[in-house]
């Protein structure tokens, strides 16, 4: 194939994807937004993922059945186990999510998930789309929320990352002729509109006085530039809150700035930008293991650990000891959201005490707690309150 017919068949398939964007934002525009709290009956949804998934998951299963038992036998909570979101059934059938697992998924309003294996270069299974980045895009999971918080050093941050555009809506649609490699990222006035609205509107009921729109729109002019621009238009209707913006390269350096980083609370961020900044806040704070995260759409809502799958952990017999701080987060995250605010409050106290007493220990090695171990004690101080 010569360099013209290379051409013609790369605008021919950069068209489809055009298309397919154009259609998704005349779907955004139809969407409206659920009220779990209003809802009758809320199903909530377990997905144990891989490798360590189903240690830590089990302890948070554990807590929501103590935690919500009058609401499960009153018929207000259902509980519902989700099989088959495995890596070794995903690679059989190769796809990211098989057909009858998203129908389960979609008959749930609430998922609570382990961590997901996405295959890598070298690994044994085919190279298929991350189950995660098509759950949100299945699901319109637009927003990724994660909070760090660390009192005795002033930081209290709570990420809004942009969750379904960016370099990752088209992950795996890029393109390789010749020695050439693109791939493409996706920005939206309405993707970008919504994501910036509810962290505006975070901040103004939580009375913040700034939100931190993070981008790298001095290079990146198209996408990062129409986000900037989109964030300015939605901050005019917040009177009282400043817009502060920052690139992403000095933003990050500046989150390990003892005197800078406490002036930030409210941050929202394009996709992989968001990706990258929330782990390094999560370090900051002891870890991956220690922090939650909320994927949030208008029908939808998945809550999660923001770790991997540790499967060394597993292949090493470790399993066992793994930490399901990070998931347990994530319940204090769903116990909020759908309305559940003194429940949420108890595990919360209880999981911020655990952090400070040191009283149990997990390090991820036989020196420490196991897993169940952890949440035992979690349960057990949950009862005496």
């Amino acid at each position: 194939m010569n360099i013209f017919e290379n051409i013609e068949k790369t605008k021919e398939y950069f068209a489809k994807l055009i298309k397919q964007q154009l259609d998704r934002v005349k779907l955004l525009e139809k969407q409206e937004k659920i009220d779990y709290t209003k809802l009758k009956t809320i199903k909530i949804g377990f997905i144990e993922g891989d490798g360590i998934g189903p240690y830590i998951l089990n302890e948070a299963k554990e807590i929501l059945n103590f935690l919500l038992k009058s609401e499960v036998e009153g018929g207000r909570i259902q509980f519902k186990e989700i099989i088959g979101l495995t890596i070794e059934n995903r690679a059989k059938l190769v796809k990211a999510i098989p057909s009858n697992v998203l129908k389960e998924i979609k008959e749930c309003d609430i998922l609570l998930k382990g961590p997901t294996t996405t295959p890598k270069e070298g690994d044994p299974w085919p190279n298929i789309e991350s189950a995660n980045v098509a759950l949100r895009k299945e699901l319109d999971l637009f927003a990724n929320i994660r909070s760090v918080k660390i009192l005795n050093k002033g930081i209290d941050w709570v990420f809004f990352r942009e969750n379904t555009e960016g370099a990752y809506a088209l992950g795996n649609d890029g393109l390789e002729i010749g020695d050439v490699a693109i791939d493409f990222k996706v920005t939206t006035t309405q993707g970008s509109k919504r994501i910036l609205k509810l962290a505006f509107d975070y901040a103004k009921k939580n009375r913040i006085k700034n939100v931190t729109v993070v981008t790298k729109s001095n290079i990146i002019k198209a996408t990062d530039g129409k986000f900037l621009s989109v964030a300015e238009e939605v901050a005019k209707d917040y009177k009282g809150i400043e817009l502060d913006h920052w690139f992403v390269d000095i933003f990050s350096a500046k989150l390990l700035d003892p005197k800078r980083r406490k002036n930030f609370n409210v941050i929202v961020l394009p996709n992989l930008y968001g990706d990258i900044i929330t782990d390094e806040a999560a370090e900051i704070q002891g870890g991956v293991g220690t922090a939650g995260s909320a994927n949030i759409g208008k029908k939808y809502a998945m809550f999660e650990a923001i770790h991997g799958s540790a499967l060394r952990m597993v292949e090493e017999g470790r399993a066992k000891y793994s930490n399901p701080l990070s998931i347990l987060r994530a319940t204090v995250m769903l116990l909020q959201h759908i309305g559940f605010i003194g429940q949420a409050n108890k595990l919360e106290k209880v999981l911020d005490d655990c952090v400070d007493e040191k009283k149990i220990n997990i390090t991820g090695h036989s020196d420490g707690a196991t897993c169940s171990e952890f949440g035992e004690y979690v349960l057990k101080r949950l009862k005496n309150l």
